[in-house]
């Protein structure tokens, strides 16, 4: 088992090796697993790879998120010229035509509100407007309007694994519970429990996928 600060360094390692990030304005403490980052970052899109990447690294129990997002002077914007440009990206996004999105900037902080057919395109929201220019955050509140159902997303899983030629849907369960899906059971590779959660969250009604898969 790792010590704090051998989960430190290894945490500063992997900020380092992050192409996308300047991992000198970010400062990473670990109190009994629990890593904290503090500092300043120039984007939203960085702020979340930097997390991606604390994420990544074995024996991280927690993160506390503390970074702020400074953005340089050529990519502050005027809340109403973010809006049309965050309104436009889930326009055009070929995820979305069926939802109904609508969205709120208030100093740079994006809001979704609405709905969304499945938990899939309610994430594809905030994709299609977290990496533009000027964004300080995202808080997603878009809501997914149909409910979910154990049997369809069982089958979802099972023609997603068909068609990747994978022969091991059988052997994964879903419980439903207000739109969050558990998954259950074994696989023979984290590609195969990545497909599943996939498939799982692209299914109707569902808002949240909690992944108990285990590799055998």
């Amino acid at each position: 088992m790792k010590t704090d600060e051998q989960l430190r360094l290894d945490v500063i390692n992997e900020l380092g090796r992050e192409p996308s990030l300047d991992a000198s304005t970010i400062g990473v403490a670990v109190d009994n697993g629990v890593v904290t980052v503090t500092g300043h970052i120039p984007s939203f899109a960085q702020k979340l790879n930097a997390e991606n990447a604390v994420q990544r690294v074995p024996g991280v129990r927690a993160l506390a998120q503390e970074l702020e997002v400074r953005l340089p002077s050529d990519h502050i914007r005027d809340d109403s010229d973010l809006a049309e440009a965050a309104a436009n990206a889930i326009r055009w996004s070929t995820w979305l035509s069926n939802d109904e999105i609508k969205v709120r900037v208030e100093n740079g902080w994006i809001t979704l509100s609405g709905t969304a057919t499945s938990g899939f395109n309610r994430q594809a929201a905030e994709r299609a407007v977290r990496e533009l220019k000027g964004v300080v955050g995202v808080l997603n509140l878009v809501s997914v309007k149909q409910k979910a159902d154990a049997r369809t997303i069982e089958e979802q899983i099972n023609k997603a694994f068909e068609a990747a030629a994978l022969r091991d849907a059988h052997r994964i369960y879903a419980e439903v519970n207000d739109g969050t899906i558990t998954l259950r059971g074994h696989v023979r590779s984290w590609t195969e429990r990545e497909d599943a959660e996939k498939a799982a969250l692209s299914s109707p009604g569902v808002s949240k996928v909690v992944n108990y898969i285990s590799l055998v």
